[in-house]
């Protein structure tokens, strides 16, 4: 269940270049998907191999599937899946016309991150990241790349100051993860939160004013 504003579009945009973390994206599309979402899906040549060898299951960038995301281990409702070719720059999400909810790059690569602070857009995952921003809509982009020098920083304030969010996939600990799933759930939570879209059950920060119990600022403090 989902409390959100009824007028914007319950259409989503999901993208993966080629970095560490496709789990990311993988329980993106699940948890869009499952939540009643139009969940459209593009990935690059560079994430599909990255895909294969993280969770041993391949998916092609010219014709990705659901059953190729479901052998990776998502549950996707198949319904709400609509998969693109990356060739496929006529795809709808690539013109500015079509209303959606905002994109998620996760994960994104840092060659990625260059074109795009540099207006190259010579894919749909590109374009459709260039629409959003000339369009003022919402591009979350999901890094995971360690350490960063001078131009990966550059170009992430670049993208930054067009309007872009920088989610790196950075997990935090307060909500106490048991597995490294709630790791990644508590990274895909935040991506979600950054689309507008807020899911019952989502990790918070809890306060004393939440239930009576001190929270993990205070208690670091002592």
């Amino acid at each position: 269940m989902t409390t959100e504003p009824r007028d914007e579009p319950r259409r989503v945009v999901v993208a993966m270049s080629g970095a560490s973390g496709s789990i990311y994206g993988l329980r993106l599309v699940s948890q869009l998907t499952q939540a009643g979402f139009d969940t459209h899906f593009v990935l690059t040549h560079g994430a599909a191999r990255v895909f294969a060898e993280e969770l041993d299951a391949s998916v092609d960038p010219i014709r990705p599937t659901a059953e190729a995301l479901d052998a990776a281990g998502a549950k996707v409702e198949r319904a709400k899946l609509h998969a693109h070719s990356i060739t496929d720059v006529a795809a709808p999400f690539s013109s500015g016309s079509f209303l959606h909810r905002g994109m998620a790059i996760a994960p994104c690569s840092m060659a990625t991150i260059g074109r795009l602070a540099h207006g190259y857009s010579s894919n749909l995952l590109e374009r459709a990241a260039d629409v959003c921003l000339k369009e003022k809509r919402r591009l979350v982009l999901v890094p995971r790349e360690t350490p960063l020098h001078a131009i990966h920083l550059e170009n992430l304030l670049t993208l930054a100051r067009a309007g872009a969010t920088i989610l790196p996939a950075m997990p935090g600990f307060y909500h106490r993860p048991e597995s490294v799933l709630d790791l990644v759930d508590g990274v895909v939570s935040r991506i979600l939160d950054h689309l507008g879209i807020h899911l019952e059950g989502t990790p918070r920060w809890r306060s004393e004013a939440d239930d009576g119990s001190e929270s993990p600022e205070r208690d670091a403090s002592r």
